[in-house]
């Protein structure tokens, strides 16, 4: 175990320094959620008056789903550095070497981890800047971050496992575009449950996404529910631990057929 947790760490610091040589890369992923914190939170800002969103400002309301958005967007991604890795035979190179297989899979997801949080914390800090106010405190924006994290492991394992399955970049892209836009808007990422359609807020139930945004909602606010942070996220936690041994078992498989 000791050394399969060294190993992970080996190839993390590698996903790490390709994402330290390239700082542009980490200011433009936060265009899309600056513009989605501010330019949506000024054009929706009197929604709060229809009630249901448990604050005055919408923007109070909204930084938590910007964070959770955010990391799934970016995590959703992962698998093209998997088929890129593939393509270029790097993979194909570590499996002549002693390293841990499951290493080789978790490197990546831990490396979306780390990033998913810096992310995170920048976009709570600018949401604070444009006059959010976080009465949950530190604990409460420390659990949202860790909600977003688990989130993005989820969708970063998955989209891992999609690489090696398709193996296209193409297809990667198709399943991306044609999942982010209704995991997005069937949640309460912009708009409170107690205003949406019922069908809607049934379908935001099982939502991982909407789990994410709940549970951080909830440690934010001055008066926590501690069994539904707890609820969503230990189904966040569940459902990550299974997409992260589905992605080693896809490696397993695609080990088999080099």
């Amino acid at each position: 175990m000791s050394t399969a947790i060294s190993q992970t760490w080996y190839m993390t610091q590698r996903q790490l320094m390709v994402f330290a040589r390239q700082p542009a890369y980490a200011v433009i992923t936060l265009i899309q959620p600056v513009i989605w914190l501010f330019l949506f939170g000024s054009l929706f800002r009197k929604v709060v008056e229809l009630g249901g969103f448990g604050t005055t400002s919408y923007l109070d309301y909204l930084v938590p789903g910007v964070v959770v958005m955010s990391a799934l967007s970016s995590n959703m991604w992962a698998g093209m550095g998997t088929l890129e890795e593939i393509q270029r035979g790097t993979f194909n190179r570590f499996l002549t070497t002693p390293v841990s297989r499951a290493a080789l899979m978790n490197g990546n997801v831990v490396h979306n981890g780390l990033v998913t949080a810096l992310q995170s914390v920048v976009i709570v800090l600018l949401g604070l800047l444009g006059g959010a106010d976080y009465p949950g405190g530190v604990g409460g924006v420390l659990i949202l971050v860790l909600a977003s994290v688990l989130l993005g492991t989820v969708f970063g394992a998955l989209s891992n496992a999609l690489g090696m399955l398709v193996q296209e970049r193409e297809s990667i892209i198709g399943i991306n575009t044609f999942l982010l836009l209704p995991l997005t808007f069937l949640s309460s990422a912009f708009m409170a449950p107690a205003q949406m359609p019922a069908w809607m807020r049934h379908v935001a139930d099982f939502n991982p996404l909407n789990w994410a945004m709940v549970a951080g909602r909830s440690a934010m606010s001055a008066h926590p529910d501690w069994s539904v942070v707890g609820s969503r996220g230990g189904a966040l936690l569940a459902l990550a631990v299974a997409a992260v041994w589905l992605s080693i078992r896809t490696f397993r498989s695609y080990q088999r057929s080099v």
